[in-house]
Parts: C-alpha cells; sequence; structure tokens
C-alpha cells in the first residue's frame, strides 16, 4: 500500500511531494495550508472558511475568479475547510500543468494586493448565504453547532463550526483577514503535491521556478487548549425546529486523529451503524422499527476528537425508545465485544474505503491529497501502510475496550431536535438550547 514519493523543502518552507503515476496524461495539483477554523479565535471565527472563498476570486497577477481558465484548459479544481486544514486541488492535462502552478503560486504570494473590500464584502455575503442554506433553514441543520458548543468550553478552538457565527463574519473587517492570512497563508506553513504524468526531475524543477520567490515565514505555533475539553456527566438539551419528525444525536470525546483509540472508534462506528447488517441498523430500523435511519461515527480532529450517534426516531415512536435501544445495543458490544464476522466485515469495508481513496491522482482523497494529509498532521508523507494497519490490527477485543472507555452513559452530550411547538418529545430534563 505504500505510494512511492519524493519530498523536498524549498529555501522558504514549502514542502513540495512528488508521486509519479503515468497510466493517464493528468497531473494532480494539490496544496494544504495547516490552517482551520481551529486557528481561530472567539469573536473572529469563520475566517478560514471565508478565505477557502476569496482564494478563488482573483490575485495580483491574474485578478479574475480561478474557475475559467483552468476549466477552459480541461481541468477540474475545487478547494475545502475543515477545524484543521484547508485545501485546493486541480486535476489538469499535463500540458496544463505550468498553468495550476503559476495560479496556484500567484494567489498563495500574491492575493493581498487584489484582495479589495469589494471582493471581500461580495464573498461575506456568499458565505452568509451559504450559512443561511445550510445550517439555519435545512432540517436539523443547526444541530452540529448545538453539540460542538456543548462539548467544548466557550475558549476551546472547536467550539464553534467552520462556517463561523454569523455575528463573527458580520462584524470582521478586511484588516482582520488580512492579518490572517498573513499569519498562515504562506509556503513555511503549506504543503504541495504533484501526482500523475511527471517525472521527479520535473517537478522539482517547476515546483521551484514557481513557489521559491514567495517569502518565507516559520510554521506559526501549535494551537494551545486553555481548558481541556472533557463531559464529566450527562448535558441533556433540545432544539426547536422546523421538522417533521424529533431526532437524536449523542456524542461523546473520543481520541485524536492518529492517535491510540482513533481507528478502533472509527470501526466501532463502522459496526454500529454502516449498512443493513451493522447493529444499530438491524435492531432499530429492521426489527424493532422506532427509527427511520441511524448513523454513527468516529469525527477524527487534530487536537482531540468525538464520536456521534445520531437517529430518526420512526412516526409514533419517541426519542425516549431510540435512546434505550442504542444504548443497550452499545452495552451489548462493551459487555462481549464484536463477533468474528462482524469485525471481518468491518475491517473489509475499512481496508476497501482506503483503497478506493487511492484510486485517483488527485481531487478529494485521492494519492496527492493522501501524501498532504500525512505531512500535514503527521510530517511523514509516507504513513499509508502504517496507516492502513491501525486497521488491520484491531482485535474484537481492544476495540471492546476502547468503546468501554470512551462510550459511557454519564459522560455524553445527548441533544433532541423536536419540531417546533413540541418540546414535550425531547428526552426527559432535557434543556432548551439557542444557536444562531
Amino acid at each position: 500500500m505504500n505510494i512511492p514519493f519524493t519530498k523536498h523543502t524549498l529555501a522558504n518552507g514549502l514542502d513540495v511531494l512528488v508521486h509519479e503515476d503515468h497510466g493517464v496524461p493528468i497531473v494532480a495539483v494539490n496544496v494544504w495550508y495547516h490552517v482551520g477554523s481551529k486557528n481561530e479565535v472567539p469573536g473572529r471565527t469563520g475566517f478560514a472558511h471565508l478565505f477557502e472563498h476569496l482564494m478563488f476570486e482573483g490575485s495580483q497577477h491574474y485578478d479574475k475568479g480561478y474557475f475559467h481558465p483552468l476549466q477552459e484548459a480541461g481541468a477540474s479544481l475545487n478547494g475545502s475547510t475543515n477545524a484543521d486544514r484547508t485545501n485546493y486541488w486541480e486535476v489538469v492535462p499535463t500540458n496544463a500543468l505550468e498553468l495550476a502552478l503559476w495560479m496556484e503560486s500567484d494567489r498563495m504570494g500574491y492575493l493581498l494586493p487584489a484582495l479589495t473590500d469589494a471582493k471581500f464584502e461580495n464573498q461575506r455575503d456568499v458565505v452568509l448565504n451559504e450559512r443561511r442554506q445550510n445550517y439555519e433553514n435545512r432540517p436539523y441543520g443547526l444541530a452540529g453547532m448545538a453539540i460542538v458548543s456543548a462539548l467544548y468550553p466557550e475558549d476551546h478552538p472547536y467550539h464553534w463550526l467552520t462556517i463561523g457565527a454569523a455575528a463573527d463574519l458580520h462584524a470582521a473587517r478586511l484588516e482582520d483577514v488580512r492579518a490572517f492570512f498573513q499569519m498562515y497563508y504562506h509556503p513555511g506553513n503549506a504543503s504541495l503535491a504533484l501526482a500523475g504524468d511527471i517525472d521527479v526531475s520535473t517537478a522539482l524543477a517547476l515546483a521551484d521556478i514557481y513557489f521559491s520567490e514567495i517569502p518565507g515565514a516559520p510554521p506559526p505555533g501549535p494551537v494551545r487548549v486553555t481548558r481541556p475539553a472533557s463531559a464529566a456527566d450527562e448535558i441533556r438539551l433540545v432544539l426547536e425546529d422546523r421538522v417533521e419528525l424529533p431526532r437524536l444525536y449523542m456524542a461523546w470525546h473520543s481520541p485524536a486523529l492518529f492517535s491510540e483509540g482513533d481507528a478502533e472508534l472509527d470501526l466501532v462506528g463502522d459496526l454500529l451503524a454502516n449498512g443493513k447488517t451493522s447493529r444499530l441498523y438491524r435492531a432499530l430500523v429492521y426489527e424493532q422499527r422506532i427509527a427511520t435511519e441511524v448513523a454513527a461515527s468516529q469525527n477524527s480532529r487534530e487536537l482531540g476528537s468525538f464520536f456521534q450517534v445520531v437517529a430518526t426516531a420512526a412516526p409514533g415512536r419517541t426519542l425516549g425508545e431510540v435512546d434505550r435501544a442504542i444504548m443497550r445495543e452499545i452495552a451489548a458490544l462493551v459487555e462481549k465485544g464484536p463477533t468474528e464476522a462482524e469485525l471481518e466485515r468491518c475491517l473489509a469495508q475499512a481496508e476497501a474505503h482506503f483503497i478506493f481513496r487511492l484510486q485517483t491522482v488527485g481531487g478529494f482523497g485521492g494519492k496527492s491529497d493522501q501524501l498532504n494529509a500525512y505531512n500535514t498532521f503527521l510530517g511523514d508523507p509516507g504513513f499509508f501502510e502504517r496507516d492502513l494497519q491501525r486497521y488491520r490490527g484491531a482485535s474484537a477485543e481492544v476495540l471492546r475496550q476502547e468503546a468501554a472507555r470512551y462510550l459511557v452513559g454519564n459522560r455524553r452530550v445527548v441533544l433532541s431536535v423536536v419540531p417546533r411547538g413540541r418540546l414535550a418529545l425531547a428526552l426527559d430534563a432535557s434543556q432548551p438550547v439557542g444557536v444562531s
């Protein structure tokens, strides 16, 4: 499973990763910045996601939208932001590689001269509209905000979602976002991966031509957590929303990305709710018919993760029934662990998912993206085999132990999302929560 690569660091601090794959005449250009919403501070949230938008709007030497010239050359491109990182990628025909490199380097080194008040105001409005569409006006859309704000203290870097608070976006000023860009979007805090139809020497030479003139800076120091996130007692919340069916969310603190227990809880999530043979789907949806859908996941993050279970009550059934059924299945898993058949299925799914991500050289999850992920979070682009071994080495007993350690009933946040005006449908003793 190891993907051959070459790593070289330019004098300005930019890591350059190269993987040769001459199967198709395309090259993936993938840039990661080690900055996400966790690098923001209370009152100044949403900046990382805002820059994801602004960096497609033009830079000093090409002051127009970035999509048209690249798509005209046959490229696909996109970007994304989460709590821990921001990435941008293009997959281009080999003969358009220099165009992609020129444009990526120009927005890395020369974005601010083209960042006007008009662009800033326009993209802030775009983000606010995205927030309305994806969170405020979407059924159950505010549940994630309620969960993370309860899991983490107000000054914790995971207390807010990547989209940011509407009040913070309204209050943001151009000088604020300029300072944020200067702190985080530079070669010393970035990683460039080139994968596909290109040889190593040519790739490194082109990276040097297009990126070496950009001034470097030391990478920002790690984000410090002043108050650790913990849940000593169960927290029960209720949120009224424009929905038809009540839904239950439960979340527990869990191990950080790549730390001990992270992969095991990923497998526990699959075992509980991935597919129609999973424990929660079989029990809640198929056998008891008290839920219309159920999901479970380990939400892995750099400073600490959370494990979440979500279930929507079937018509005529209560969230209390759903809650008791979920906790019974978790208790059974903690008591006896998974069966060998369940473990075999989960490991097969994990390995298939891992291989699926590496079928392409570019895009979200392709080889270039994975090289950058390992390099950004671990400093080791060649972590492929060891990453897969985290799953292959998991045993039924270790899964049982990790579930017992983290999925404790009285150390969880439980959120009932109910139709407006029907607070009685929430779990007993739930406190109303307000999010905006």
